[in-house]
């Protein structure tokens, strides 16, 4: 008699992920569960993707070049290989950019390590209480708004580099300024070349998703875009700036005890809480996009952000940008059929071969093509599609979203969104204070006429001017009986006026009033 045959738990076409019960599974036992034809081509295409946006997020935020590699590297090497999220990738990310900037700017390039230093441990404190699930509460409104704002932002400031001239410190300045620079651009007063590289770069961005699918895929937007302006600018030796390089052992440091001083003053905490609100809240966000595009184990939040904790604690420790979880980077990685987190640490390590053996390279791109990505990436985080649907059916959430935009643009990224924090709940607190109430004339058995006022809803403060002005137009001369049984929430200012107002109608009323339940006796 044959033996029955084996049955596996295992659904059909899906790998087992662990051996027999009791043994261990060895460490090249795990290196063979790596699905390496799917991960390797994966890291690969990250890795080309996330090379152009790390210099030029680190060019814009005024630092060298090679601290936004050692970011990327962090990124993939170091947050790359903890729990959290399986296929997010993080490095340098273009929305901390404005911040970062004038951090550099207030307190000079030595000081932000120790800034970002400050991040990660917060980040860390953030994630051992557990706080990481917190961050799924945001205003919907108010992150694009966030992210609008931040675009908007990077636009203005890139453009000026595109044309190889200097930003305005501050965005209305930058908003005010775009006149002149067009004029320069059109008179020919600023550099033509660095103008028609930046145009160029940006015209195969926007270009490049228009190419057979095939072509696109093979080579990423960014990356050919920079590639070409690079070539052109050898080929014609352009005079445009480039790219200063130096080794990655020349631009990492230590934080100093010189640095201490930007954390002595509420302007040096403040940029860390805002460093830290962001990068994770970008983050978390970033990770719930991510987690809809893939079938494959959710993110948790708390450890994730605890992952970002030690990735900036050691970016902080070696003096380069702060991290987070970049939604391009993490889309591509996605889209490009990684399966496990092997492509987002792969990645790390191709950038720093790269950064190792051709350090050069990165002296042949000009300024003007990474202004050119920025400008795209920023225009890119503007949700005009999401702005549009909701002044179609949500307008409060679309002066929510827009407000934020504004008060980015015209304050900075901190206070920004602590405005649009501040708009989402004072909408929801209107919307939520909905209070009904009903006049009703009846007649009394004997005849006599009576004004039913009937409650429903939550009464709140918000609600008081019109809840008393109602009370205050009911004739003295009919009796009254009040019914607030229907509402679900009554606060104690709208406690206190109620007993307040029925004391003063049965004071200046020869007619009964009844109240149903009976009000309170409040202090």
């Amino acid at each position: 008699m044959n033996p029955p045959p084996h049955r596996s738990d295992s659904p059909p076409g899906r790998l087992r992920k662990h051996g027999p019960p009791g043994r261990p599974r060895t460490p090249a036992a795990v290196l063979r569960a790596v699905p390496w034809r799917h991960d390797l081509p994966a890291s690969l295409v990250v890795f080309l993707v996330a090379l152009p946006l790390c210099v030029g997020v680190a060019v814009a935020s005024g630092v060298p070049a090679e601290l936004g590699l050692v970011t990327g590297i962090v990124g993939g090497l170091v947050a790359g290989l903890l729990p959290g999220s399986s296929l997010q990738v993080s490095g340098p990310a273009a929305g901390l950019t404005v911040l970062v900037a004038d951090a550099v700017h207030r307190f000079g390039v030595g000081a932000l390590g120790l800034l970002v230093l400050g991040t990660g441990l917060l980040q860390l404190a953030m994630g051992a209480l557990r706080l990481g699930r917190w961050f799924r509460a945001m205003s919907a409104s108010v992150v694009h708004g966030m992210l609008a704002g931040i675009g908007l932002t990077l636009v203005f400031g890139q453009l000026y580099a595109l044309a190889d001239r200097r930003a305005p410190a501050t965005g209305p300045e930058k908003i005010a300024g775009l006149p002149g620079l067009l004029g320069d651009v059109l008179t020919a007063a600023a550099n033509p070349g660095a103008v028609a590289l930046g145009l160029g770069t940006l015209l195969v961005l926007v270009a490049w998703k228009y190419l057979p699918e095939r072509a696109a895929r093979a080579v990423p937007a960014p990356l050919a875009a920079v590639g070409l302006a690079a070539a052109v600018t050898a080929a014609a030796d352009l005079p445009v700036a480039r790219v200063h390089v130096a080794g990655l052992l020349d631009v990492v440091h230590l934080p100093g005890r010189d640095a201490l001083t930007a954390l002595a003053g509420p302007a040096g905490i403040g940029t860390v809480v805002a460093f830290t609100l962001i990068a994770s809240a970008e983050t978390l966000f970033s990770a719930a996009a991510v987690d809809r595009m893939h079938h494959g184990p959710r993110t948790d939040y708390d450890r994730e952000l605890t992952a970002q904790g030690i990735g900036n604690t050691v970016c902080g420790l070696l003096g380069a940008l702060p991290m987070t979880a970049v939604i391009v980077r993490s889309a591509t990685n996605v889209q490009a059929g990684a399966r496990t987190k092997a492509s987002r640490v792969l990645h790390g390590g191709w950038l720093l071969v790269f950064t190792a053996l051709l350090p050069g390279a990165l002296g042949l791109v000009p300024l003007t093509a990474l202004a050119a990505v920025l400008v795209h990436a920023g225009a890119k985080l503007v949700p005009v599609r999401r702005i549009v649907a909701l002044c179609r059916g949500h307008l409060g959430e679309a002066v929510v979203l827009v407000v934020t935009t504004v008060a980015i643009i015209a304050t900075d990224l901190f206070e920004g969104v602590l405005i649009g924090v501040g708009l989402a709940v004072a909408k929801s607190a209107w919307q939520t204070s909905h209070l009904h109430i009903a006049v009703e004339e009846q007649e009394k058995p004997a005849g006599q006429p009576l004004h039913r006022v009937r409650l429903s809803g939550n009464a709140t403060f918000l609600r008081l001017p019109r809840l008393l002005d109602t009370l205050e137009r009911l004739p003295g001369d009919r009796p009254v009986e009040l019914d607030w049984s229907g509402l679900r929430h009554l606060d104690h200012a709208c406690t206190v006026a109620l007993v307040s107002w029925a004391d003063q109608h049965r004071a200046r009323s020869t007619a009964p009033l009844a109240v149903e339940p009976p009000l309170p006796s409040v202090a």
